[in-house]
Protein backbone atom coordinates (compact mmCIF):
# COMPACT_ATOMS: atom_id res chain seq x y z
CA UNK A 1 0.00 0.00 0.00
CA UNK A 2 1.51 3.34 -0.60
CA UNK A 3 2.87 5.94 1.95
CA UNK A 4 1.33 8.79 2.73
CA UNK A 5 3.55 12.08 1.80
CA UNK A 6 3.40 15.44 2.57
CA UNK A 7 1.44 16.34 -0.69
CA UNK A 8 -1.49 14.40 0.53
CA UNK A 9 -4.52 16.61 1.80
CA UNK A 10 -6.80 15.04 4.67
CA UNK A 11 -10.05 16.34 4.74
CA UNK A 12 -12.35 16.01 7.48
CA UNK A 13 -16.11 16.46 6.39
CA UNK A 14 -18.34 15.87 9.50
CA UNK A 15 -21.34 16.04 7.24
CA UNK A 16 -24.75 14.57 8.78
CA UNK A 17 -26.81 16.63 6.81
CA UNK A 18 -26.99 14.33 3.37
CA UNK A 19 -28.54 11.63 5.06
CA UNK A 20 -30.18 13.32 7.38
CA UNK A 21 -28.13 11.75 10.35
CA UNK A 22 -27.09 13.34 13.31
CA UNK A 23 -25.07 10.91 14.79
CA UNK A 24 -23.10 10.62 11.69
CA UNK A 25 -21.17 14.07 12.78
CA UNK A 26 -19.76 11.80 15.88
CA UNK A 27 -18.54 9.46 13.72
CA UNK A 28 -16.66 11.69 11.29
CA UNK A 29 -15.12 13.29 14.29
CA UNK A 30 -14.49 9.76 15.94
CA UNK A 31 -12.75 8.72 12.72
CA UNK A 32 -10.34 11.41 12.45
CA UNK A 33 -9.39 10.90 16.10
CA UNK A 34 -9.57 7.05 15.48
CA UNK A 35 -6.62 7.74 12.03
CA UNK A 36 -2.87 7.48 11.79
CA UNK A 37 -1.40 10.73 12.02
CA UNK A 38 -1.20 12.56 8.65
CA UNK A 39 1.93 13.49 7.03
CA UNK A 40 0.10 16.26 4.86
CA UNK A 41 -1.94 19.15 5.58
CA UNK A 42 -5.12 18.99 7.09
CA UNK A 43 -8.18 20.56 7.33
CA UNK A 44 -11.77 20.36 8.11
CA UNK A 45 -15.30 21.26 5.83
CA UNK A 46 -16.98 23.77 8.25
CA UNK A 47 -20.22 21.51 9.49
CA UNK A 48 -22.72 23.06 11.85
CA UNK A 49 -22.95 20.47 15.11
CA UNK A 50 -26.54 19.01 14.80
CA UNK A 51 -29.63 20.76 16.78
CA UNK A 52 -33.24 19.50 17.21
CA UNK A 53 -34.26 22.08 14.09
CA UNK A 54 -35.03 19.48 11.42
CA UNK A 55 -33.27 19.60 7.88
CA UNK A 56 -36.72 21.54 5.61
CA UNK A 57 -36.66 20.16 2.56
CA UNK A 58 -36.24 22.12 0.06
CA UNK A 59 -37.48 21.26 -3.42
CA UNK A 60 -37.47 17.31 -2.75
CA UNK A 61 -34.23 17.55 -1.35
CA UNK A 62 -33.41 17.70 2.69
CA UNK A 63 -31.55 20.34 3.60
CA UNK A 64 -30.29 21.66 0.60
CA UNK A 65 -28.81 24.87 1.16
CA UNK A 66 -27.01 23.71 3.31
CA UNK A 67 -25.58 21.10 0.97
CA UNK A 68 -24.57 23.42 -1.36
CA UNK A 69 -23.24 25.31 0.50
CA UNK A 70 -20.53 22.74 2.32
CA UNK A 71 -19.85 21.37 -1.49
CA UNK A 72 -18.77 24.95 -2.35
CA UNK A 73 -16.62 25.02 0.78
CA UNK A 74 -14.93 21.95 0.41
CA UNK A 75 -14.21 22.08 -3.30
CA UNK A 76 -12.60 25.73 -2.54
CA UNK A 77 -10.41 23.41 0.16
CA UNK A 78 -9.55 20.70 -2.29
CA UNK A 79 -8.59 23.10 -5.07
CA UNK A 80 -5.84 24.58 -2.99
CA UNK A 81 -4.23 21.60 -3.66
CA UNK A 82 -4.19 20.97 -6.86
CA UNK A 83 -6.45 17.84 -7.40
CA UNK A 84 -5.72 14.85 -9.96
CA UNK A 85 -8.65 13.80 -12.92
CA UNK A 86 -8.77 10.08 -11.68
CA UNK A 87 -10.88 6.97 -11.72
CA UNK A 88 -12.88 5.87 -8.54
CA UNK A 89 -13.78 2.67 -7.16
CA UNK A 90 -16.82 2.69 -5.26
CA UNK A 91 -16.40 0.28 -2.76
CA UNK A 92 -20.14 0.06 -0.82
CA UNK A 93 -23.05 -1.87 -0.59
CA UNK A 94 -25.45 1.24 -3.04
CA UNK A 95 -24.40 2.72 -6.39
CA UNK A 96 -25.57 6.18 -4.49
CA UNK A 97 -26.99 7.04 -8.26
CA UNK A 98 -30.77 7.77 -6.92
CA UNK A 99 -32.44 11.47 -7.20
CA UNK A 100 -34.64 13.35 -5.00
CA UNK A 101 -37.30 12.10 -7.55
CA UNK A 102 -36.56 8.28 -5.31
CA UNK A 103 -35.16 9.62 -2.28
CA UNK A 104 -34.74 13.14 -0.78
CA UNK A 105 -31.98 12.22 1.16
CA UNK A 106 -28.74 13.58 -0.87
CA UNK A 107 -26.00 10.76 0.36
CA UNK A 108 -27.82 8.50 -2.21
CA UNK A 109 -27.16 11.09 -5.22
CA UNK A 110 -23.30 11.24 -4.89
CA UNK A 111 -22.16 8.99 -7.16
CA UNK A 112 -24.69 9.66 -9.66
CA UNK A 113 -23.89 13.45 -9.69
CA UNK A 114 -19.85 12.29 -9.65
CA UNK A 115 -21.30 11.13 -13.25
CA UNK A 116 -23.03 14.33 -14.38
CA UNK A 117 -26.13 12.76 -13.53
CA UNK A 118 -28.86 13.50 -11.14
CA UNK A 119 -30.08 16.69 -9.56
CA UNK A 120 -29.32 20.28 -11.26
CA UNK A 121 -27.37 21.87 -8.52
CA UNK A 122 -25.41 18.55 -7.51
CA UNK A 123 -24.37 18.16 -10.67
CA UNK A 124 -23.32 21.60 -11.52
CA UNK A 125 -21.12 21.48 -8.93
CA UNK A 126 -18.88 18.94 -11.11
CA UNK A 127 -17.07 20.64 -13.59
CA UNK A 128 -15.71 17.45 -14.88
CA UNK A 129 -17.38 14.18 -14.46
CA UNK A 130 -16.01 10.98 -14.19
CA UNK A 131 -16.56 9.10 -17.38
CA UNK A 132 -18.70 5.79 -16.31
CA UNK A 133 -15.66 3.80 -17.83
CA UNK A 134 -13.94 4.86 -15.12
CA UNK A 135 -16.22 3.60 -12.11
CA UNK A 136 -16.37 0.60 -10.75
CA UNK A 137 -18.76 -0.37 -8.07
CA UNK A 138 -17.53 -3.25 -5.35
CA UNK A 139 -19.67 -5.11 -2.81
CA UNK A 140 -22.79 -3.90 -4.47
CA UNK A 141 -25.63 -6.42 -4.29
CA UNK A 142 -29.36 -6.51 -5.02
CA UNK A 143 -30.03 -2.66 -6.19
CA UNK A 144 -33.58 -1.20 -6.47
CA UNK A 145 -35.15 -1.53 -9.70
CA UNK A 146 -33.70 2.76 -10.25
CA UNK A 147 -30.61 1.72 -9.14
CA UNK A 148 -30.43 -1.48 -11.42
CA UNK A 149 -31.69 0.35 -15.20
CA UNK A 150 -29.06 3.45 -14.17
CA UNK A 151 -26.31 0.91 -14.00
CA UNK A 152 -27.21 -1.03 -16.95
CA UNK A 153 -28.31 1.89 -18.92
CA UNK A 154 -24.57 3.17 -18.13
CA UNK A 155 -22.93 0.22 -18.06
CA UNK A 156 -20.94 0.49 -14.65
CA UNK A 157 -18.82 -1.84 -13.93
CA UNK A 158 -19.98 -3.83 -10.46
CA UNK A 159 -18.01 -6.16 -8.39
CA UNK A 160 -20.75 -8.42 -5.90
CA UNK A 161 -19.27 -9.25 -2.78
CA UNK A 162 -19.03 -12.74 -3.40
CA UNK A 163 -16.52 -11.93 -6.16
CA UNK A 164 -14.77 -9.81 -4.16
CA UNK A 165 -14.06 -12.33 -1.58
CA UNK A 166 -13.04 -14.56 -4.52
CA UNK A 167 -10.42 -12.32 -5.49
CA UNK A 168 -12.18 -9.31 -6.94
CA UNK A 169 -11.43 -10.36 -11.14
CA UNK A 170 -14.25 -7.74 -12.46
CA UNK A 171 -12.30 -4.84 -10.22
CA UNK A 172 -8.65 -6.15 -11.49
CA UNK A 173 -9.86 -6.55 -15.34
CA UNK A 174 -11.40 -3.24 -14.97
CA UNK A 175 -8.17 -1.74 -14.26
CA UNK A 176 -6.57 -3.07 -17.08
CA UNK A 177 -9.99 -2.35 -19.44
CA UNK A 178 -9.88 1.05 -18.64
CA UNK A 179 -6.74 2.49 -18.89
CA UNK A 180 -6.61 3.87 -15.61
CA UNK A 181 -4.00 6.56 -14.05
CA UNK A 182 -4.83 7.34 -10.73
CA UNK A 183 -7.23 5.33 -8.38
CA UNK A 184 -9.69 7.13 -5.45
CA UNK A 185 -11.47 4.64 -3.18
CA UNK A 186 -14.20 5.61 -1.79
CA UNK A 187 -15.08 3.37 1.31
CA UNK A 188 -18.78 3.42 2.02
CA UNK A 189 -18.89 1.30 5.81
CA UNK A 190 -21.99 -0.20 5.21
CA UNK A 191 -20.78 -2.04 2.56
CA UNK A 192 -19.30 -3.99 5.75
CA UNK A 193 -21.41 -7.15 6.85
CA UNK A 194 -23.77 -5.36 10.01
CA UNK A 195 -23.72 -8.48 12.21
CA UNK A 196 -19.82 -8.22 12.40
CA UNK A 197 -19.09 -4.53 12.33
CA UNK A 198 -21.31 -2.60 14.83
CA UNK A 199 -20.81 0.99 14.29
CA UNK A 200 -23.28 1.17 11.09
CA UNK A 201 -26.72 2.77 10.79
CA UNK A 202 -27.59 -0.98 10.24
CA UNK A 203 -26.23 -2.07 13.42
CA UNK A 204 -29.00 0.00 14.91
CA UNK A 205 -29.70 -1.47 18.61
CA UNK A 206 -33.06 -3.13 19.23
CA UNK A 207 -33.28 -2.62 15.33
CA UNK A 208 -36.71 -4.32 13.50
CA UNK A 209 -36.20 -6.17 10.24
CA UNK A 210 -37.67 -3.68 7.97
CA UNK A 211 -36.76 -0.12 9.77
CA UNK A 212 -34.83 0.40 6.86
CA UNK A 213 -36.76 0.13 3.83
CA UNK A 214 -35.26 -3.32 3.24
CA UNK A 215 -32.40 -2.02 0.74
CA UNK A 216 -29.44 -4.52 0.53
CA UNK A 217 -27.49 -4.37 3.67
CA UNK A 218 -23.19 -5.02 3.61
CA UNK A 219 -22.02 -8.85 3.42
CA UNK A 220 -18.01 -8.12 3.60
CA UNK A 221 -15.77 -7.99 6.41
CA UNK A 222 -12.79 -5.74 7.23
CA UNK A 223 -10.15 -8.33 6.21
CA UNK A 224 -12.42 -8.93 2.50
CA UNK A 225 -11.50 -5.08 2.12
CA UNK A 226 -8.46 -4.74 3.54
CA UNK A 227 -7.08 -7.55 0.57
CA UNK A 228 -9.50 -5.67 -2.33
CA UNK A 229 -7.38 -2.17 -1.23
CA UNK A 230 -4.17 -3.64 -1.24
CA UNK A 231 -4.37 -5.79 -4.59
CA UNK A 232 -5.53 -2.78 -5.94
CA UNK A 233 -2.63 -0.52 -4.99
CA UNK A 234 -0.11 -2.82 -6.42
CA UNK A 235 -1.72 -1.89 -9.72
CA UNK A 236 -2.44 1.50 -9.66
CA UNK A 237 -1.49 4.77 -7.85
CA UNK A 238 -4.16 5.89 -5.13
CA UNK A 239 -4.36 9.64 -5.02
CA UNK A 240 -7.68 10.08 -3.25
CA UNK A 241 -9.49 8.06 -0.23
CA UNK A 242 -12.76 8.72 1.51
CA UNK A 243 -14.63 7.00 4.45
CA UNK A 244 -18.40 7.43 4.95
CA UNK A 245 -21.16 6.43 7.29
CA UNK A 246 -19.22 5.84 10.58
CA UNK A 247 -22.21 5.10 13.43
CA UNK A 248 -20.58 4.59 16.55
CA UNK A 249 -23.95 3.58 18.33
CA UNK A 250 -21.75 2.81 21.48
CA UNK A 251 -19.55 5.83 21.77
CA UNK A 252 -23.56 7.66 21.09
CA UNK A 253 -25.27 5.79 24.04
CA UNK A 254 -22.43 6.54 26.16
CA UNK A 255 -22.29 10.37 25.05
CA UNK A 256 -26.19 10.55 26.28
CA UNK A 257 -25.48 8.81 29.07
CA UNK A 258 -22.82 11.09 29.99
CA UNK A 259 -24.88 14.40 29.74
CA UNK A 260 -27.27 12.81 32.64
CA UNK A 261 -25.34 11.68 35.15
CA UNK A 262 -24.43 13.93 37.98
CA UNK A 263 -21.31 16.06 38.54
CA UNK A 264 -20.52 14.98 34.30
CA UNK A 265 -23.55 16.37 32.60
CA UNK A 266 -24.59 20.01 32.08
Amino acid sequence: MADQNSQTLRLIFPQWQGGDNPPYYLGSKLLAWLAPPSAGPVEEVPVDAPTDVPLPVENEMRGRSVLLKQIGEARTIIERHQPKSLAVLWIDTHPDVQTPKQYMNAHAHVLGALLGHGDPDLTKAVTKPVPAKNVMIAGIHDPLPFEAQFIADHGLRTCSPQQVRDGAQPVMEWLKDSQIEVLAIHLDLDVLDPHNFRSLLFAKPGRGKHDFGDVAEGKLNIPDVLKLIQEVTTEKEVVGMTIAEHMPWDALNLQEMLKQLPLIGS
